[in-house]
C-alpha cells in the first residue's frame, strides 16, 4: 500500500523546472499521427491573470476537440500521432480471429486494419491519437495548441486538418502524396467491450515516417514542456527525431515528459526507456502494469520505490484506484473521481496527463495537479469516445482546482 512520505530532499528535476514555469504555459507534444474508428452500439471562468485577448481565444475553443498528430500545445498567460478512429462496441469478449490482445494496442499493416474493419458493424469515425488526446484536453482546459506531424493528402487526412484547426490549434502539415493501398493517413480500431475496456489495432500510416525534418525548432525553442509519446520509440526515424527534440528543449530550458503508453512499448523498449530517465526526461507517465514491466518489479509498490531512485516527477494511473505521484517528497496516493457508470475507458490516460501537465504549467502542485488530471480522466470514461465531451474547465473550477 502506497503511504505519502515526507522528506527534506530538494525537489525533483520535474518540480524544479515547474517553479520556473510561473504564469507561462508552452507543452509541445510529438506522437504518432493517426485518425481513430470506433465502432459503438450507442449511438468558466478564466484565471485572474489571464488577459482578454486570450479569454476570447479559449472561449473559441471547443471541448468537444478532436485531434490527430505529433503536437504542441502552447499557452501563454500573455498575446504536439494523428490518427482517424474507428470505434465499435461489442459483445464482453472479442473473437479469436481477430488476434487482439484485450486492453492492449497492437501495429497492424494497412491490409490487417482493412480486414479488422470488414468485420466490424457501424461505426463512430473521429480525429484521435494518444497525444493529441492529451492536447485536445488542454485545450478544452484553457490551453493554446499546436501540432506537429504528418498526414496524407486523403479524405482521412483532410479530415484530421480540419478537425484540429476548427478547435483553434495550429497545424501546417506538408502532406504526403496518397497512394491507394500503400500511403495513407494513420487510422485505429478501437473496438470496445462491454466491461469498458477498449482494444486497439492502429496502422500508423505515413505517420510513421515522421522525422527530424517534421521538427519546429523555433517550437521547440519556446516551449515549457515537450511530451512524447512511448510509440514513436519503434521507429528509427521518429526516435531520431526525439532525441534531436529532446536536446533542443534542454537547450532552451524546458521539461521533457515521456509517456511510456502501452506495455508493448515498454517490453520492446524497456532499456532505452530506462537509459531515458537517466538525464533525458523530467517527467515521466505510465499506468501500473506499465511501471512494474519498466523496472521488472514484483508489484507496485516496489516500482514506486524505483521510481523514487530515479529523481524524476512521475504521474503513475491505477484506474479505479485513482493515482500515484511520485515526488522528492515520497510518493503521494490520490484518490479516483467517482464514476457513476464507465462506458469507455479510451482516453483516460491521454486526459489524466492533459490534466497533470495543465495543472503544473498554471501553478498547482504535483498533487493538486494529479487531482486535475482524474477529473478530465472521469469525465472521459463516463461516455463513450476519447474526447471530452463536458466543459472541464467548470469541472475544475467545481472540484476547487482553480479560482
Amino acid at each position: 500500500m502506497v503511504r505519502t512520505k515526507k522528506s527534506n530532499k530538494p525537489a525533483g528535476r520535474g518540480e524544479r523546472h515547474s517553479a520556473a514555469w510561473g504564469k507561462r504555459l508552452s507543452i509541445l507534444l510529438l506522437a504518432t499521427s493517426t485518425a481513430f474508428a470506433q465502432q459503438s452500439g450507442r449511438s468558466g471562468s478564466f484565471p485572474k491573470s489571464m488577459n482578454s485577448e486570450v479569454q476570447e481565444f479559449v472561449r473559441g475553443v471547443g471541448a468537444n476537440s478532436t485531434s490527430p498528430v505529433k503536437v504542441i500545445v502552447r499557452y501563454k498567460q500573455a498575446p504536439s500521432s494523428d490518427t482517424m478512429t474507428r470505434m465499435q462496441s461489442m459483445g464482453g469478449r472479442l473473437s479469436n480471429r481477430l488476434d487482439l490482445v484485450k486492453g492492449t494496442m497492437a501495429i497492424v499493416d494497412l491490409e490487417r486494419s482493412e480486414a479488422i474493419h470488414a468485420t466490424m458493424g457501424p461505426t463512430v469515425e473521429a480525429s484521435g491519437g494518444s497525444a493529441a488526446n492529451t492536447v485536445a484536453g488542454v485545450a478544452a482546459l484553457g490551453g493554446r495548441a499546436a501540432f506537429l506531424g504528418r498526414v496524407a493528402d486523403d479524405e482521412l487526412g483532410r479530415t484530421f486538418t480540419h478537425d484540429i484547426r476548427s478547435i483553434g490549434v495550429a497545424f501546417e502539415p506538408r502532406p504526403t502524396p496518397a497512394v491507394e493501398g500503400k500511403s495513407v493517413t494513420g487510422h485505429c480500431l478501437v473496438l470496445v467491450t462491454k466491461d469498458a475496456e477498449r482494444t486497439m489495432a492502429t496502422h500508423l500510416g505515413v505517420a510513421s515516417d515522421f522525422a527530424s525534418v517534421d521538427l519546429h525548432a523555433g517550437q521547440l525553442s519556446s516551449t515549457q514542456v515537450a511530451y512524447f509519446e512511448g510509440y514513436l520509440w519503434d521507429q528509427d526515424a521518429a526516435k531520431a527525431a526525439m532525441r534531436e527534440a529532446m536536446d533542443l528543449a534542454h537547450a532552451n530550458n524546458a521539461a521533457v515528459a515521456l509517456t511510456l503508453s502501452d506495455p508493448f512499448c515498454v517490453q520492446n523498449h524497456q532499456k532505452e526507456f530506462l537509459e531515458l530517465l537517466n538525464g533525458d526526461v523530467e517527467i515521466l507517465f505510465a499506468n501500473e502494469e506499465e511501471i512494474m514491466l519498466l523496472f521488472g518489479a514484483r508489484d507496485f509498490d516496489a516500482a514506486v520505490s524505483s521510481v523514487e531512485e530515479t529523481g524524476v516527477l512521475a504521474a503513475l494511473t491505477r484506474g479505479a484506484a485513482g493515482s500515484v505521484v511520485v515526488t522528492a517528497s515520497g510518493p503521494v496516493a490520490v484518490p479516483a473521481v467517482p464514476v457513476e457508470k464507465v462506458l469507455d475507458t479510451t482516453g483516460a490516460g491521454d486526459l489524466f496527463a492533459a490534466g497533470f501537465l495543465y495543472g503544473m504549467t498554471n501553478g498547482l502542485e504535483p498533487e493538486e495537479s494529479a487531482r486535475l488530471g482524474g477529473v478530465c480522466a472521469a469525465e472521459v470514461i463516463a461516455h463513450v469516445g476519447a474526447r471530452p465531451e463536458a466543459d472541464l474547465r467548470a469541472l475544475a473550477l467545481a472540484a476547487g482546482l482553480f479560482h
